[in-house]
């Protein structure tokens, strides 16, 4: 993308159009005379063979094509051979001239411009530097309306873009639409070096030397090293002296001081503290801004890709977000939606853990966390997730679809488990708890399982004491009587309960005991069994 404006210019490069290395050539080898077509014809047919002036020739105070080209194009410096066309630097090989051998990158980030319109400039550099000026100044246009459009604000990128289109109008000979451009420019950044060197040789093509002669001394007070600018206040000295007389000064416009800032060559002194911390907290904006410009352009390409079902191509863009924002809660329920679409679902769980610690109640989240739990077969934390999604929100006709899958799969997968055979298992003996506690009576046969009588302790006070109980109705298949423990134990105690207790077989009485009594009476109670149950620590299905 071009070069800031502030930075120095050279004159024309090696590689200039072929029709731009003979103009060169010309005006170098011979001078111009009455007749030739003159410098200025490029810009105005009405200036064409004559100039005006007091009692001489006005053809040796002509502006000779190298210098209009030097000045179009970019500023010429002493013993300087490098040049910018139309305010650019490039980030890769830019054909020149037709090369083909040599790339260009169109879509190289231009300050704080958005992908689409730095692609415009760039495009129209390639054009400027091909000598389509034409189609330069055109891409251009686009450029300025799109930056109008997008409610952007960057002076320095905007300023860029009119200087460069200015380029254009004067190498069209277009001077009026040139120095209205460059008007703007300077507008957006005062003491711009280029908007001021073409404004001027704008004006000098149009006879208004007074202007054209304060541009350039403001020119010389940025940058005292601009050639170009020499030979023109000197050629244009002359002229408004044989113009006006000796009083030629007192005709011009008051010319603007420069402040230190704006020069180029001066003697700087270390800056301040102050300075350095204001240029340190400028940057870090600066670089903030670009960041979140391409923040937005990544999920902006990562969201098209989701539409087009491009998920993997999506996945990419979404871990770019991250290195940019790393606490994006959005970001990460997106990204998980990509690992779903692939059934990666281990992936997609972790995007989701990741999206509830920034969001606790990340409803996306969620949903998402119970569909990647379905995809892992964890039908129990599916169906707590599915459930807090509809106690956010009971409208949401997904989640109740899911619920009620998920809902036959677990009772399927508890089926299952009671159907395969039964380890052995050491009896317990059962005693009764002294005191005034409530107890059921439940059969039991050979200790435990032969139809004698056994009390169930029903306010147990630690996991042995929860473990014989839990046992002894499971034992004897009273599923009243678990519901009963279940009913007197506190959700939150239940996995520590549990923790040296839960198997298949136990986790499928616990349903049947919660589906058979408790369900009815207090779903709420059942909900918060469930939630706390999966996060037994040696649950498994």
């Amino acid at each position: 993308c071009p070069v800031e404006p502030s930075q120095p210019v050279g004159g024309e490069e090696s590689s200039a159009a072929p029709a731009e290395r003979g103009d060169m050539g010309n005006a170098q080898k011979k001078p111009h005379s009455r007749g030739d077509g003159g410098p200025h014809s490029e810009f105005s047919n009405s200036h064409h063979g004559h100039w005006r002036g007091k009692g001489a020739s006005s053809d040796k105070y002509k502006v000779t094509q190298e210098s209009k080209e030097k000045v179009a194009n970019g500023t010429s410096k002493r013993g300087s051979t490098a040049s910018a066309q139309a305010d650019q630097s490039s980030s890769k090989g830019t054909p020149a001239g037709g090369n083909a051998s040599e790339t260009v990158n169109l879509d190289a980030p231009c300050g704080a411009l958005p992908p689409p319109l730095a692609r415009l400039k760039n495009e129209g550099n390639l054009l400027f530097k091909n000598g389509q000026f034409a189609d330069a100044l055109e891409k251009y246009s686009l450029a300025i309306q799109g930056y109008t459009d997008s409610g952007i604000d960057s002076p320095e990128d905007l300023c860029i873009l009119y200087s460069n289109r200015a380029a254009c109008y004067l190498k069209d000979g277009n001077s009026q639409d040139c120095i209205q451009d460059c008007t703007r420019a300077l507008e957006l950044q005062p003491f711009s070096l280029k908007p001021l060197l073409r404004r001027a040789m704008a004006y000098e093509s149009l006879e208004r030397y007074c202007k054209a002669y304060v541009d350039y001394k403001t020119v010389l007070q940025i940058d005292i090293s601009v050639q170009a600018a020499h030979d023109s206040v000197n050629r244009i000295t002359r002229l408004l002296i044989e113009q006006d007389g000796p009083e030629w000064r007192e005709k011009l416009p008051d010319i603007p001081r420069v402040p230190l800032s704006a020069q180029q060559h001066h003697r700087e002194e270390p800056p301040s503290t102050e300075v350095l911390q204001a240029r340190a907290e400028k940057a870090a904006r600066d670089e903030e801004r670009k960041a979140e410009v391409h923040f937005t352009a990544l999920k902006q390409e990562g969201n098209d890709f989701v539409k087009k079902g491009q998920y993997h191509d999506a996945l990419g863009k979404y871990t770019e977000c991250l290195k940019l924002k790393p606490e994006e809660c959005a970001i990460y329920t997106n990204r998980a939606l990509c690992y779903l679409k692939q059934e990666r679902f281990t992936e997609a769980k972790q995007d989701c853990d990741a999206a509830l610690k920034l969001e606790p109640s990340n409803k996306k989240a969620f949903y998402r966390r119970a569909l990647a739990n379905k995809g892992l077969k964890d039908y129990l934390a599916c169906s707590a997730d599915l459930q807090e999604v509809l106690q956010q929100d009971p409208n949401v006709q997904e989640a109740e679809k899911e619920l009620e899958e998920v809902t036959v799969l677990l009772r399927q997968s508890l089926a299952n488990a009671n159907a395969s055979p039964a380890k052995p298992r050491k009896t317990v003996p059962i005693t009764e708890v002294e005191g005034d506690e409530e107890t059921t009576a439940v059969p039991n046969s050979e200790s435990s399982c032969r139809g004698e009588d056994v009390t169930i302790n029903l306010h147990p006070t630690d996991a042995y004491e929860f473990g014989q109980a839990l046992n002894a109705a499971r034992c004897s298949g009273n599923t009243a009587a678990c519901s009963a423990l279940l009913a007197s134990t506190t959700p939150e105690m239940l996995p520590q309960f549990l923790s040296t207790q839960l198997d298949g077989h136990t986790i499928s009485f616990i349903m049947q005991a919660l589906d058979s009594h408790l369900l009815e009476k207090d779903p709420n109670l059942v909900y918060q069994h469930l939630n706390h149950l999966h996060t037994a620590n040696r649950f498994s299905v």
